[in-house]
């Protein structure tokens, strides 16, 4: 008698966001070439398999505040709010808020005092103001967060 071999599953469970089609290349800036730019200067080209793309555009802006990025580190994904590819960004700007995500592979989580992991620590910050030009960013930040708030 034969041996039944099993099937292959047709369509895997991948996470959503790979079985979304979101694209690195928006209408002002590619995420894709200040990723790897970004990389080789500052990372020594070892974030490698990372995906970069713009998130997708909610229906109506946020009240109170603004993300302008995240990164899933299990599915190596860094997604950048769309609302970012406009003219009046400045392309530093964009760079930084690249750069801050892509900080979160390198720089180790530790454990909060209510049991939640802390992502911005004390080292985190200190690599952050590295970025040339951090300062001007974060003012960038604050003068402008309003035009991304309802």
């Amino acid at each position: 008698m034969a041996k039944k071999t099993k099937r292959k599953i047709a369509h895997p469970k991948w996470p959503m966001q790979r079985q979304l089609n979101l694209q690195h290349e928006g209408k002002y800036f590619d995420l894709r070439g200040n990723f790897d730019r970004l990389n080789e200067r500052f990372f020594r080209g070892r974030l490698r398999g990372y995906k970069v793309m713009w998130g997708r555009k909610r229906k109506r802006r946020p009240k109170e505040y603004f993300i302008f990025g995240t990164i899933q580190e299990e599915d190596r994904v860094i997604r950048i709010n769309p609302l970012l590819d406009q003219p009046f960004v400045p392309p530093w700007f964009l760079r930084y808020i690249l750069y801050h995500e892509m900080l979160h592979a390198v720089v180790p989580d530790e454990p909060g005092a209510n049991g939640r992991r802390r992502v911005h620590t004390e080292l985190f910050y200190e690599r952050e103001r590295e970025f040339p030009g951090y300062r001007r960013a974060r003012r960038w930040e604050e003068d402008n967060l309003a035009r991304f708030l309802r």
